[in-house]
């Protein structure tokens, strides 16, 4: 407390010694304020990128945002030919339209031309009758030609049983009886056709409709399907499907390189809900040209579940790997990257989405031109990364070297600098440390073509799951996050190779029961041909 005026001391010390002490006692309070100034910021800032995680656009492709523009095109193009019919039908007169377009009149709204309906689509043809003869003198006609209007229609699902019969023969000579040995069925005592389980199957795993849902639409179409039935179906296909889900995994833990994530699935437990993890590993050579072109490395994609998300997981999961992993920082990786682990070392690889991602937020909530400037930097480096895309791999490590490391260079030179003037506390220190702190990780793009620079391949593949949750709520045990695993390795791989799930699913449970073990390979989605088409060529 500093002395009032009438009782200041006339000592010159001691007036010294007064006033350091009032210097003192206001530093230490501009300090607390500043300290408290700078912590509101930093709160702030937090509740502003919370709130941006939970209400805004998930990530910077705004996938909820383009959700919601392409609704909103919906309803203005329903509205707009809803008024379009109401015009037409109140005009009294219609111009002639073009040949190749139409106008709704009183609107001025031009239809587009309409493309031609599908060629592979089987024809009906519904023939008008004409008159016998001429309505005008009754005299005999004479075909001239013929106008087609084509109108695309739906066949709505038909049921089926398929009764297969054995008949039994007799000899007159040795009374020996002789009859057809009983086929193969894709489950054992079971009374479903394949088209009927993958149907079931893909409805499941595919479009994340549960077997309560699937059951209730059977039953609106007067087939009672229980859904323990529906239950026993899904567990004994794993069990069929099972050779190609292990053929599956060797092949992706064969590639040179690997994309890795994982993603929460809710597992019920005694009444209540545990979070679980879901793991995939994606091989994926076509950006960089590699062995697929000639058919020995497809892309596939395998799936694995855990009760949690510890890194004993994909250490088991990888145990006799050893090539390169793109990933994300996560802690349980970081095992697989010792120089003393058998086989051998892990390379890492780091995403530059996930270090994007982080300036993103900053530049999005709090509009900092720092993390603006961060952003257009590494924009820069995946413009420049974009046109190398399916080049091979000695091609496009020399394209790097040429056009893509020196912006990564500046990059580094410039988050390095910037950083020395940075607070360690500050939001932006902390995205430019993610990045500096793996630098080697980041910039291993640069020395081998085989290294992607994200790891969006496995963030893809598991966006139908992270979407599917909404769904289906929760896995039921960890038996069905393993099965859940299993089957998506199945669909997830289809759909990598351009294949339909459901089509092959089906054609391949009516197959693999008597397909000799020695042939699985036939069966994987980059070398399956349907039994129609190979009928069709013998």
């Amino acid at each position: 407390m500093t002395p009032s005026p009438d009782i200041l001391p006339d000592d010159l010390e001691a007036l010294k010694a007064a006033l350091l002490a009032e210097r003192s006692a206001r530093l230490e309070a501009e300090a607390r304020a500043s300290g408290a100034e700078a912590m509101v910021a930093h709160l702030k800032l937090m509740i502003a990128k919370l709130k941006r995680e939970r209400f805004g656009p998930s990530s910077e492709h705004r996938r909820r945002l383009l959700d919601q523009l392409e609704l909103q095109l919906e309803e203005l193009e329903a509205t707009a030919a809803e008024d379009a019919c109401a015009a037409e039908a109140a005009a009294a007169a219609v111009a002639k339209p073009r040949r190749d377009e139409s106008v709704v009149p009183g609107t001025g709204r031009r239809r587009p031309v309409r493309a031609p309906l599908p060629a592979h689509l089987p024809r009906e043809r519904v023939v008008i009758p004409a008159p016998s003869v001429c309505p005008c003198c009754q005299g005999k006609l004479v075909k001239l030609g013929e106008d087609v209007t084509e109108t695309l229609e739906v066949i709505p699902r038909q049921w089926k049983v398929i009764q297969t019969v054995r008949e039994k023969f007799t000899c007159r000579a040795c009374e020996r009886i002789t009859q057809p040995p009983a086929p193969f069925h894709p489950i054992a005592r079971g009374r479903a056709g394949a088209g009927l389980l993958a149907m079931v199957l893909y409805g499941k795993y595919g479009l994340h409709l549960p077997l309560n849902r699937q059951s209730e639409g059977f039953a609106r179409e007067g087939i009672d399907l229980d859904v323990s039935t529906l239950a026993d179906w899904v567990g004994a296909c794993a069990v069929a499907l099972s050779p190609l889900v292990e053929l599956l995994r060797r092949h992706v833990l064969a590639a040179g390189r690997l994309h890795g994530d994982d993603t929460t699935v809710p597992v019920l437990a005694k009444g209540k809900t545990i979070t679980g993890r879901l793991w995939t590993y994606v091989r994926d050579d076509r950006p960089f040209g590699g062995p697929h072109l000639d058919g020995t490395g497809p892309p596939a994609a395998v799936y694995f579940y855990s009760r949690n998300r510890e890194g004993e997981h994909p250490r088991r999961h990888l145990t006799d790997y050893a090539g390169i992993l793109q990933a994300d920082a996560f802690g349980g990786f970081n095992a697989l990257y010792e120089p003393s682990r058998k086989p051998g070392p892990i390379t890492e690889a780091a995403c530059w989405s996930h270090g994007r991602r982080k300036f993103f937020a900053l530049a999005d909530v709090a509009k900092a031109p720092l993390a603006i400037e961060a952003v257009r930097r590494i924009d820069a480096v995946f413009d420049a990364e974009r046109p190398l895309n399916g080049l091979p791999v000695e091609q496009r490590l020399a394209l790097r070297q040429c056009r893509v490391a020196p912006l990564v260079g500046e990059l580094e030179a410039w988050m390095r600098r910037e950083r020395g003037r940075l607070s360690r506390h500050n939001e932006l220190a902390k995205a430019m440390d993610y990045m500096l702190k793996r630098w080697p990780a980041f910039t291993r793009f640069l020395e081998d073509g085989r290294i992607c620079l994200t790891n969006n391949a496995a963030e893809r593949a598991l966006r139908g799951i992270a979407l599917g949750r909404r769904s289906w709520l929760f896995a039921g045990s960890d038996r069905g996050g393993e099965r859940a695993a299993a089957i998506y390795t199945l669909i997830g791989t289809a759909k990598l190779n351009d294949v339909d799930p459901q089509a092959w699913l089906e054609d391949v449970l009516r197959r693999i029961a008597d397909h000799p073990a020695s042939r699985l390979a036939e069966l994987l989605p980059w070398n399956w041909r349907p039994q129609a088409l190979d009928a069709a060529a013998a």
